[in-house]
């Protein structure tokens, strides 16, 4: 590194706390296997529920990687048809593999979603043939966060894993998100919105893997090494006004003033931070 490049890196790393110390917890989005059988629009969506009421028990707003913006997002009118592995009887710890009494449960308490994705079950069953009908049944989502699925409801940052441009979303929602995406919940959530959004954010991930056509890969390895300072609660309250602010007046020129904040914390001179928007920029 060159000599003012050491000086941030020790600035950052003598105020700096790795996301993976923080008390949050950052997961991968739901993988499907076969989207054109889980994702559905919302005529669909009505349609099922109209043909069957309890089909609105299983169907969740869903997101996709490109829906995502900085700080917010775009609801496309998505929708996820939410199977765990065995459902309807997932909580049943001696299913060890594909159940045919789950999939008999399934067909008779959810009967339009069942011929939804009887229709696609060909295809569903040609997914991962080392899993598919032998660890889980054909219906059911290839991954389903068996370990975190509760999370999605919680208030949480969404990003895409791959992409050109970095972009973080808030969301308090509780919209699920797919594979094409990551999530973090826990503490001080809308200020790491602001942190991840900012010139700071993106010097800290300017060392990001890239793909062969140069997108950056944003995964939770990726991720939880960053070094973030942990908000004072001054500087908390001020970060997540801002960050409110940008939310409901997507015009808002607040950046500039969370970059300041942040700044301030690591005490850079004006030269580093010249060096800091300049990388961050290019």
């Amino acid at each position: 590194m060159s000599p003012i490049e050491q000086r941030i890196k020790a600035k950052i790393e003598a105020v700096g706390t790795p996301l993976k110390d923080w008390d949050i917890n950052i997961n991968r989005g739901i993988l499907t296997g076969y989207n054109e059988a889980f994702i559905i629009d919302g005529d669909t969506k009505d349609g099922l529920i109209a043909e069957d009421p309890k089909s609105a028990e299983i169907i969740r707003p869903i997101l996709r990687g490109r829906d995502i913006k900085r700080y917010n997002y775009e609801f496309a009118d998505l929708w996820l048809i939410y199977i765990p592995w065995h459902f309807p009887l997932q909580n049943d710890s001696s299913i060890k593999g594909a159940s045919i009494i789950a999939e008999q449960a399934f067909e008779e308490q959810y009967p339009a979603i069942y011929r939804h994705l009887l229709k696609h079950k060909t295809e569903l069953s040609e997914r991962n043939k080392a899993e598919t009908g032998v660890r889980y049944e054909w219906y059911a989502l290839q991954r389903w966060g068996a370990n975190y699925w509760e999370d999605f409801s919680k208030h949480k940052i969404v990003w895409k894993r791959v992409g050109s441009i970095l972009r973080f979303s808030y969301d308090e929602s509780g919209i699920m998100a797919l594979d094409s995406t990551c999530f973090a919940t826990g503490t001080n959530i809308k200020y790491l919105v602001g942190v991840l959004n900012s010139c700071f954010g993106r010097y800290l991930m300017k060392d990001a893997p890239q793909t062969g056509t140069g997108d950056l890969l944003i995964s939770v390895q990726a991720i939880a090494p960053l070094n973030i300072p942990i908000p004072l609660p001054s500087n908390l309250s001020e970060i997540e006004e801002l960050v409110d602010r940008k939310i409901e007046h997507p015009t808002s020129e607040v950046e500039s003033k969370i970059n300041d904040i942040l700044y301030k914390i690591c005490d850079f001179t004006e030269e580093e931070i010249e060096y800091i928007t300049y990388k961050s920029l290019s």
